[in-house]
């Protein structure tokens, strides 16, 4: 009962922002995601980036999500300069299912469920690259990385409009089109 109260209590904060399409117009503001549904958690431990056949993948509800998305944005007219991604498969293969723009894999987005040793400098080279940037980014990661750079977490295919704080990502809305 407990655990499933806490539960309900973290998600809150996601839920209640859920669909806020016009804070994209908002100055500085860019999107982060948490890759389209790929069922399970964690990856097997001989996980090797660029060998999908070693890590969890999107499920084909999640590669319908993942264009869903993508189309969604572009009905609304909302174009990206980039998109940023971690280098495991459920996120690459989100981030092209997208096409929102050309993409780019950024080691400091992989996901460090795994190995929290690395969340720090994996954080603090994320924010840096998301810092003053001239172009205008979506970015593709992971639940733990999102948590990290925002203090909130998110759902599979969640979409959150944030603009850059120092130290961290203010997050000023939700987007999630469900799988």
């Amino acid at each position: 009962m407990l655990k499933n109260l806490l539960f309900l209590i973290f998600m809150l904060p996601s839920a209640a922002l859920a669909n806020d399409w016009a804070v994209l117009d908002t100055p500085g503001t860019f999107a982060i995601m948490r890759h389209a549904l790929a069922p399970g958690t964690g990856d097997p431990a001989n996980l090797t980036v660029g060998n999908c056949s070693t890590q969890r993948n999107l499920s084909q509800q999640g590669r319908d999500q993942a264009t869903r998305i993508g189309q969604a944005f572009r009905d609304r007219g909302l174009t990206f300069d980039v998109v940023l991604t971690s280098q495991w498969c459920r996120c690459r293969d989100t981030a092209d299912l997208l096409t929102l723009g050309p993409v780019q894999d950024v080691p400091a987005f992989n996901s460090f469920f795994q190995d929290f040793s690395t969340r720090d400098s994996q954080t603090a080279e994320a924010l840096s690259l998301l810092a003053d940037r001239a172009d205008r980014p979506f970015v593709v990661t992971h639940q733990v990385n999102i948590r990290a750079l925002t203090g909130q977490t998110t759902r599979s295919g969640e979409v959150l409009v944030v603009r850059h704080a120092g130290d961290r990502l203010e997050v000023l809305g939700s987007i999630l089109i469900d799988p």
